[in-house]
C-alpha cells in the first residue's frame, strides 16, 4: 500500500483509509472483521466521528483485534464551543475506548458562525489544543463542505489537516488543497465516489491517487469485499490512460450536479422518509438499469416521497445545498408514491 506524509503531522498514513460512516449499518462482529481485514491490506488510517452512530464503538472494538499500533485513527466532533469540544474528546475517548487519538477534527464547520464560535476565544480550537498538550489527542483538524472556510483556517498554524469532499464530480476544492500542501497542512479526501454516487469506485480512487494533492481518501466501507476492492487502489498505482480518462468524464456528465451523495446529513424526516435511499433507488431505477429491483425496494420502505410535506428541513441541513423538495416531487413521477 502506497503511503505519504499526512502533511505536518508527519503521519505516514495510506492514501486508501476507512471512512467510518458505513461502520454503523453493519454487526460488532462484521465491523470487527472490516478492521482486521483493514490491517491485512496495509489500511492504516480509519475516520469516524461521534455523529456516526455506533461507528467509534465498533471500530474501537476492531482495534482491540487488530492492534491499535496499526492504526492512525481520526474522528471528529460538529462542537463549536470550548465546553462542547472538551465534552466530545471524552466521549470519544470513551467510546473508542483508546488512551488518544492520533487526529481530532472540527467536524463540519460551514458557516461562519460555526467558524467563528470555533477560532473564539473560548472556541473548540482551545479545546483542542488543551487536549493535545494533555497527550490526548496528537494533531488538530477541521472538515467543511465549504472551500472558503477551510481556506481561512489555513491561517491558524495549529491546524494540521483539512478534510474536503474531492472526487471526479466535484473539483471545487482542488486550489484550496494547493494552498494547504504550500503550508505543509494534511489533505483528506472525503466522498471520494461522491456518496456512492459514481459507479466506478476504482477508477475514482485512481483519479484522486493521481492527482498528487492528496494524502488520504477515505471510501466509506462496510464489507470486506470493498476492503478488498478499494485497497487495490493504493497498490497497484498507474496513471490514468486516455480511455479511462473518457470513462470519468462520460460519468460526470451523465451525474450532472444535482445528487444525492448520501452523506445523511438531511436526517431525520419529520416524516420519516429515508431521503437518501429514496434517491438510491432513483439512481438504481435510472442509471443502474434495475428498474423493477427499484421499484420492489421502493415500495417497501415504510414512508416515500409522496409523503413530504415540505418543511424544508432537510434542505437547511443538506451540505450541498439540494432541492430536496423539488428532487422528491422527481421520484414521485417515477415510483408513482
Amino acid at each position: 500500500m502506497l503511503k505519504r506524509k499526512l502533511g505536518k503531522t508527519n503521519l505516514e498514513v495510506s492514501v486508501i483509509g476507512l471512512g467510518g460512516i458505513p461502520i454503523q449499518r453493519v454487526d460488532e462482529a462484521h465491523a470487527v472483521e472490516i478492521i482486521k481485514e483493514c490491517k491485512k491490506q496495509g489500511i492504516n488510517f480509519i475516520d469516524t466521528a461521534t455523529g456516526y452512530g455506533v461507528s467509534e464503538k465498533f471500530i474501537g472494538k476492531g482495534l482491540k483485534e487488530a492492534g491499535r499500533k496499526n492504526f492512525f485513527i481520526a474522528t471528529k466532533s460538529p462542537s463549536y464551543t470550548y465546553d462542547e469540544m472538551k465534552e466530545s474528546i471524552k466521549k470519544s475517548l470513551n467510546s473508542l475506548d483508546v488512551e488518544y487519538i492520533d487526529l481530532y477534527q472540527i467536524h463540519n464547520a460551514d458557516t461562519e458562525e460555526k467558524y467563528n464560535k470555533s477560532f473564539s476565544e473560548n472556541g473548540a480550537l482551545k479545546a483542542l489544543i488543551e487536549a493535545k498538550k494533555d497527550g490526548l489527542i496528537h494533531h488538530i483538524g477541521i472538515t467543511s463542505h465549504s472551500h472558503t472556510i477551510l481556506e481561512k483556517a489555513l491561517d491558524f498554524e495549529e491546524i494540521e489537516t483539512v478534510q474536503f469532499p474531492f472526487n471526479p464530480i466535484e473539483s471545487q476544492g482542488i486550489e484550496m488543497f494547493k494552498k494547504a500542501r504550500e503550508k505543509n497542512i494534511g489533505v483528506i479526501a472525503m466522498k471520494p465516489v461522491a456518496g456512492g454516487a459514481i459507479r466506478n469506485v476504482a477508477l475514482s480512487l485512481k483519479y484522486i491517487i493521481n492527482s498528487n494533492i492528496v494524502d488520504v481518501a477515505i471510501p466509506g466501507m462496510e464489507s470486506i469485499d470493498q476492503v478488498n476492492e478499494n485497497a487495490l487502489a493504493g497498490k497497484e498505482i498507474t496513471k490514468l490512460t486516455n480511455k479511462e480518462n473518457e470513462k470519468i468524464a462520460q460519468e460526470v456528465k451523465e451525474l450532472g450536479d444535482e445528487f444525492c451523495r448520501r452523506c445523511g446529513y438531511c436526517l431525520p424526516c419529520p416524516q420519516n422518509i429515508n431521503i437518501p435511499f429514496v434517491f438510491n433507488f432513483k439512481a438504481y431505477y435510472e442509471r443502474y438499469n434495475l428498474k423493477d429491483w427499484a421499484k420492489e425496494r421502493y415500495a417497501a420502505m415504510s414512508a416515500h416521497a409522496s409523503d413530504c410535506i415540505k418543511c424544508g428541513a432537510c434542505e437547511e441541513r443538506c451540505p450541498y445545498k439540494l432541492p430536496i423538495r423539488k428532487m422528491l416531487e422527481d421520484t414521485i413521477n417515477i415510483f408513482g408514491e
